[in-house]
């Protein structure tokens, strides 16, 4: 081959390169500008996209936001309201301390003047303790010279004086140890006496108009009298053999009187008496048949009369005997109370009590109602109605609890048992209560007079009242001989003395005085 056709062929061939080269390039920068233009466009919908989701997102956080403020500005109210109720509780608080505040200044104020006052009287005090000091001073001057005194005396005289101030001493310590016990057994007992005597009286429906013996007999005329008398005094002479009754016949119009002890021969009287008037004839023999009739029938209304009363207590099993003598209660008085009804009355009252107390009823209303059952025997046989009704107890069968008590309700013998004491205690509220007694005017006084008389007697006292229709004794003492612990000792002294010598139905109180008075003159 020729040199010309190898330079021809590589003219060609690097024509054919650079056109090769050319074309690659081109196809290069083609495929380059479509790359760019896809990438643009990639770009521009991403950035479209970018632009949508950043305003979702944008809108999201707006939303958001304003939900989160809007929970905060919740919040805070919240907060604000909560904090605006705390500072009104504390403004109440506040306004509550300041009160109290106010107030406690005043107690202070108040205090600051009783201070200044009990200062005031500190003064007065030290003052009076001066003066007791040199009363002291003097006392002991005093003391020594009767130690000077006493020096020269026998064992025997100075014995006897200090003896008398060792019982001056004891007095006093003792009227302080009794005022403490009875202090104390009155706290406890006091309230408890009362509630179970209220409640027995508030229970015991017993009337309180009771019956009493009537010895009056009403005639239809004062010719009747001398038809009563008889032919030279044999039918008033015959009619009282027959019942054992004296008959008095004076100027009391259209009435004759019936005078007798025994109040059931004097009711069987009455009765016979009063059938005479009635049917007329009145002659001896008429007036035996009359009379022996009417005693059957008292025995038999007697009898009833203690059946009748004992099933209305709901008291069983009681010897005839008893039942007979409760029944002749019936027409026997003490101060115008009949003694049935007050016995009737003390066993329901007993009966009561002991339900308080925790104790046998049955018990305490047989001891009621069989109390007083020596009345019944008592003008036939010597002794008082208690020991009288003990034995009379004791003789039917009755256990060994009521007999003591039925001769323990008056102080006889001392109580053994809590059913004498219930007897005493039913025993005077039955007789201490309004109306249940009656008592003339002249004995009354004399009662009166006697009770004050008692308590004039002792030393130191000044005056006694018996007041509250002598129920209370009232007794003024001097200040200067009778000390605050003698008043206590006197007291017991009386209320003793008034035991001893004096009947009383209930109680009666005793109230010692002693007053010390001051007083001056400001010019």
């Amino acid at each position: 081959m020729s040199e010309s056709n190898v330079t021809l062929f590589s003219i060609l061939a690097f024509t054919l390169g650079l056109g090769l080269a050319l074309l690659v390039l081109f196809l290069r920068r083609s495929l380059s500008a479509q790359k760019v233009r896809a990438a643009a466009q990639e770009a521009k919908v991403l950035i479209e996209e970018a632009k949508r989701s950043a305003e979702t997102t944008r809108k999201e956080a707006e939303l958001n936001a304003k939900d989160q403020l809007l929970k905060m500005r919740h919040d805070f109210e919240k907060q604000t309201q909560d904090r605006r109720d705390e500072i009104a509780n504390l403004e109440k608080r506040m306004a509550g301390r300041e009160a109290n505040l106010d107030r406690r200044l005043d107690l202070l104020e108040k205090k600051e003047r009783e201070l200044d006052d009990k200062h005031k009287n500190l003064g007065r005090l030290e003052e009076s303790l001066k003066t007791k000091n040199d009363e002291l001073s003097r006392l002991l001057a005093q003391e020594k010279e009767q130690l000077h005194r006493i020096s020269n005396m026998s064992s025997e005289e100075a014995k006897v004086l200090l003896l008398a101030r060792l019982d001056g001493e004891l007095n006093r310590e003792k009227a302080v140890l009794i005022k403490q016990a009875e202090d104390e057994a009155r706290e406890t007992s006091e309230k408890k006496a009362r509630e179970y005597i209220a409640n027995a009286i508030q229970r015991c429906a017993v009337e309180h108009a009771v019956e009493s013996t009537v010895s009056l007999v009403s005639l239809p005329s004062d010719e009747m009298k001398g038809r009563i008398i008889g032919r030279e005094g044999r039918n008033i002479r015959a009619f009282e053999m027959a019942t054992g009754v004296d008959v008095i016949i004076d100027d009391t119009p259209e009435a004759v009187m019936l005078s007798g002890f025994d109040p059931v021969r004097r009711e069987i009287a009455r009765i016979a008496l009063e059938r005479l008037i009635a049917d007329g004839r009145i002659h001896p023999g008429r007036i035996e048949e009359v009379a022996e009739k009417v005693k059957k029938e008292m025995e038999v209304k007697i009898k009833e009369e203690g059946e009748r009363v004992l099933f209305d207590i709901n008291v069983h099993n009681v010897h005839p005997e008893l039942v007979k003598m409760i029944g002749r209660l019936r027409y026997r008085t003490s101060f115008g109370q009949n003694a049935l009804q007050h016995s009737k009355e003390v066993a329901l009252l007993m009966g009561v009590m002991a339900d308080e107390m925790k104790l046998d009823s049955k018990i305490a209303r047989r001891v009621g109602i069989l109390h007083d059952i020596g009345k019944a025997l008592d003008q036939q046989m010597e002794g008082t109605h208690a020991k009288l009704g003990a034995e009379i107890a004791r003789k039917f069968g009755e256990s060994d609890t009521v007999v003591k008590a039925v001769e323990a309700h008056h102080e006889e013998v001392e109580k053994t048992t809590f059913y004498g004491v219930l007897a005493a205690a039913a025993d005077a509220i039955s007789a201490a209560r309004p109306g249940a007694r009656r008592e003339t005017l002249e004995t009354y006084v004399k009662r009166l007079e006697k009770l004050e008389s008692i308590a004039n007697v002792f030393k130191g006292v000044d005056r006694a009242f018996a007041i509250q229709a002598g129920r209370e004794i009232r007794v003024i003492v001097q200040s200067e001989r009778i000390s605050d612990g003698d008043t206590i000792v006197m007291a017991r002294d009386i209320r003793k003395k008034i035991e001893e010598g004096m009947e009383y139905p209930g109680q009666i109180k005793v109230t010692v005085i002693r007053e010390t008075r001051a007083i001056e003159y400001a010019k």
